[in-house]
């Protein structure tokens, strides 16, 4: 099996450290607000990469955090007037929703930062017991880039040339400071903020620490695979890179895996320019299943351009393929009895060939598009060859294996009977209708019916409002 390896710009032959397992580190979202279709891609990506090494025999051990102490969290609070844990206690859940929409596995484990904080300021008194670290007059702690000689092995970027970088731009803490180029372990708190007692001053880590912390405690010293999106590379995994192995004095990650960036509609994702959209907000429009059938469409490494009309080709081709399953689950149940024929025993041989081209593209680093190409062909022989007359052991054999690949790629065959809008409504007149006339059993039995559907109704001063949950 291939993996492109970040580190040295080339795809290499998969080895773990320990035979049959796979230690998997997965850089998780910052939970300041609902996520956007940017952070969705390492998601199913690398869930997707999950499931195929799980499909291969491996025990992954596969750990995504969720960074609960950030600037953009406690800015968040201020302007709510409530604890920093509110903002992201409640979008975690959040997210977590969504990735269970988008069929995303539950990580082995999802550690939070503000929970492991005692093994940060253990590595930083590390490091700075090692002199990688120093403190500053104020307690801000910062990591020694120059007495790390690798640094820039992961971005490929040159002490050299970031040093002349710095010199035309103001840089934050330029003053106390050994080397423009040094970055932030530990700060001090500010009016306001969480923070937390340290040997240096009360305050909260820097970013980068919490990661080669949490990939330590959970995973240990050394990892198979270090995932997460291209704009981390530098300079987030760089300085993980940086830190971890000055602290444990061993190669932090034998692998490095990052995806494209998503663009819409050919423009890069912003928000002034009015082109971002939250995974719920497609949801609004799209099965969360189409979502993952469009983001698995390209390789990983490549740019996906976000549009609606891709996003209504990727609906249309992942509908294909559910009635393509839909119709051998009819075959498995209503054709004739009795073992294959030496025909069908033919037939799938050939429909192993399908499954052999799938493997195949999944060991060329992870290629989805051409494990879904694989799919397809499946699919056409499927509606070719399983007709009428066919044994019900043939149509069984043909779902198994499109069941297999497809669960794989995390899609789903069985299509999810979603209630329409239309269909709410009306059923909300007939609740109505019932607690007027004082029948609110029947009413708290359309009530629990759509909650069941996941429709959650208020009672509002205003009327009935109801939200998809």
């Amino acid at each position: 099996m291939k993996v492109y390896n970040t580190l040295s710009k080339r795809k290499e032959e998969f080895t773990p450290l320990e035979e049959g397992k796979v230690k998997m580190y997965v850089c998780g979202p910052t939970v300041y607000n609902l996520i956007h279709i940017g952070n969705a891609r390492p998601m199913i990506v690398f869930d997707t990469v999950r499931r195929y090494l799980e499909y291969r025999g491996y025990q992954v051990d596969y750990v995504s955090n969720f960074t609960d102490v950030d600037d953009k969290i406690i800015a968040k609070a201020m302007e709510e007037g409530v604890d920093a844990e509110v903002i992201s206690q409640r979008y975690m859940q959040e997210c977590k929703k969504d990735m269970e929409e988008m069929n995303v596995k539950p990580a082995t484990v999802h550690p939070l930062a503000t929970q492991e904080i005692d093994g940060m300021i253990e590595m930083i008194q590390t490091l700075v017991d090692k002199g990688f670290a120093y403190a500053a007059a104020d307690g801000t702690v910062y990591f020694r880039v120059k007495k790390f000689p690798e640094y820039g092995k992961l971005s490929h970027k040159n002490l050299d040339d970031l040093q002349s970088g710095f010199r035309s731009l103001q840089v934050s803490g330029a003053g106390q400071k050994e080397d423009p180029l040094d970055f932030v372990l530990w700060k001090p708190k500010k009016e306001g903020e969480p923070s937390w007692p340290s040997p240096w001053c009360d305050g909260r880590p820097g970013w980068h620490i919490e990661c080669s912390v949490m990939a330590k405690k959970y995973l240990g010293d050394e990892i198979d695979i270090h995932a997460g999106g291209e704009d981390l590379i530098f300079p987030h995994h760089e300085n993980e890179i940086a830190q971890s192995e000055c602290c444990n004095g061993k190669i932090f990650s034998r692998y490095w895996m990052h995806n494209a960036f998503l663009n819409i509609d050919n423009r890069k994702m912003s928000k002034s320019l009015g082109n971002f959209f939250t995974v719920r907000e497609v949801g609004e429009e799209y099965d969360l299943q189409t979502l993952r059938f469009f983001m698995l469409s390209a390789h990983y490494r490549s740019p996906l351009n976000f549009s609606r009309e891709l996003m209504t080709a990727a609906k249309n081709g992942l509908e294909r393929i559910q009635t393509a399953a839909e119709h051998l689950r009819h075959v498995k149940d209503q054709g004739e009895g009795g073992p294959l024929t030496g025909e069908e025993e033919k037939l799938l041989e050939q429909a192993n060939d399908f499954a052999a081209k799938f493997r195949e593209a999944m060991e060329d680093d992870f290629n989805t598009a051409d494990a879904i190409a694989a799919v397809f062909e499946l699919v056409k022989f499927s509606n070719t060859h399983a007709k009428e007359g066919c044994t019900k052991a043939f149509g069984e054999k043909l779902y198994e294996t499109m069941e297999t690949l497809t669960d794989i790629l995390g899609l789903q065959l069985e299509v999810k009977e979603e209630i329409l809008d239309q269909e709410i409504e009306r059923l909300i007149e007939k609740r109505q209708a019932a607690r007027k006339a004082k029948d609110f059993q029947k009413a708290d039995q359309i009530r629990d019916m759509l909650l069941e559907k996941g429709i959650l109704l208020e009672d509002t001063r205003e009327g009935v409002k109801w939200k998809r949950v």
